[in-house]
């Protein structure tokens, strides 16, 4: 028999997902019919645009798409995701080097970070972080190297000072603006820093674009390969989740260096065959056809948004307005810091019956935080945040 006491050699790196305690006590307050409102997880709560299910629902009554695809993408969507870019961002890619589909945005990033670094490589990322961001580094055996991001210039000075004092200059760096879960937004001239720093030291960059299209206040998340020279160092990962309301499709894109889209698609051709051909059909339709929707649902994300930020202020809990994303990043109240963001996330959900995500969960640097996603619509945001005003003015 194996010795099952032991933990297995990946696992073990892995700490306790801090999130699960959140969604059991959720869970059991449901199962006892209690009303939770759900604003932890980001998870899309809109529909897929209708033409989109439309071309789905014909692809998959075609016999010859039930067959194994391609684990690059077909072509045709792999054109599609080029043609965006270059409209949108004025880029120009070859969408047989430069452009790979991927099953969701974790997908690419995981095994991007499989492809690219080996073990003892060092790869900067922000902290606080989306949780992929940092233990996928760890499971391919890289050194996560994780700097604060309360603002931009704070990072960049932190990457600096790594640059000058390290041993072991990075090999990568990781980023994702808007960011996940601060909500940080920066300008082109921090994507251009970037590009130079890495130019100048022999660095890959690789950007998470999760939230390309949700900026606010006619805010537009810029895209690295705008830059110049970016495809020398850089990929970026693009998603159709937020964008298009396809979270569960799980269909994404990797773009840039053509030398890591090599190496992830030589990856992936070991792990997979690719996407539901079926879903790849409708993809293109949603890229093709659906822009206005984008623009709906980053209207639907920023109407939310100021609905809890106006809800929470007049609950007496103060926040700031984020230019991007899904979420809202918030400090405890001052009263409640003590108790750490994960009991202070259990006594939202018990007194409040609103459940959100402990800082504590995105790495360290989380502590002090809950984050709140726009996953509600508006009457259940001001239906929280009333919940949340009485609890704070019992407590």
């Amino acid at each position: 028999m194996p010795d099952f006491s032991q933990p297995f050699y990946r696992i073990q790196k892995l700490p306790p997902y801090v999130f699960a305690v959140i969604n059991e006590m959720r869970a059991k307050a449901r199962a006892a019919q209690i009303d939770v409102i759900d604003l932890g997880m980001g998870n899309p709560d809109g529909a897929t645009p209708k033409v989109v299910v439309n071309k789905l629902i014909e692809a998959a009554r075609n016999p010859r798409n039930h067959r194994y695809s391609q684990s690059r993408g077909i072509p045709r969507l792999r054109e599609e995701i080029v043609l965006r870019y270059q409209n949108k961002y004025g880029v120009a890619l070859d969408a047989e080097k430069e452009a790979i589909v991927t099953i969701g945005a974790k997908d690419a990033l995981a095994h991007l970070l499989f492809a690219t670094i080996g073990p003892g490589d060092s790869v900067v990322s922000p902290n606080p972080a989306y949780p992929i961001h940092q233990y996928g580094v760890l499971m391919a055996e890289g050194q996560a190297y994780v700097l604060p991001m309360p603002d931009p210039a704070t990072f960049l000075d932190a990457l600096e000072t790594v640059y000058r004092t390290a041993l072991q200059k990075p090999k990568l760096i990781l980023i994702s603006f808007p960011h996940n879960p601060t909500t940080v937004c920066v300008e082109m001239d921090f994507m251009q820093e970037i590009v130079r720093l890495a130019h100048h030291h022999g660095t890959m960059i690789v950007h998470d674009f999760a939230y390309a299209d949700l900026g606010f206040d006619g805010y537009q998340p810029p895209s690295i390969l705008q830059v110049e020279g970016a495809k020398d160092v850089a990929v970026e990962i693009f998603s159709m989740s937020k964008s298009y309301n396809m979270a569960g499709w799980r269909v994404g894109f990797c773009l840039g260096n053509p030398r890591m889209i090599a190496a992830l698609a030589r990856i992936k051709s070991y792990l997979d065959y690719g996407v539901f051909q079926p879903i790849q059909i409708a993809s293109i339709i949603a890229l093709r056809e659906c822009e206005e929707d984008t623009q709906k649902i980053r209207c639907m994300y920023q109407k939310r948004r100021d609905v809890l930020v106006k809800g929470l202020t007049q609950a007496g809990w103060p926040v700031e307005k984020p230019r991007g994303s899904m979420f809202l990043w918030a400090p405890i109240p001052e009263r409640f810091r003590a108790m750490g963001s994960l009991e202070f996330s259990k006594l939202v959900l018990e007194k409040a019956q609103v459940a959100v995500s402990p800082g504590i969960g995105f790495g360290p640097l989380g502590e002090g935080y809950v984050r709140f996603a726009l996953v509600e619509n508006e009457q259940r945001i001001r239906q929280a945040t009333r919940s949340i005003g009485q609890f704070l003015a019992k407590a």
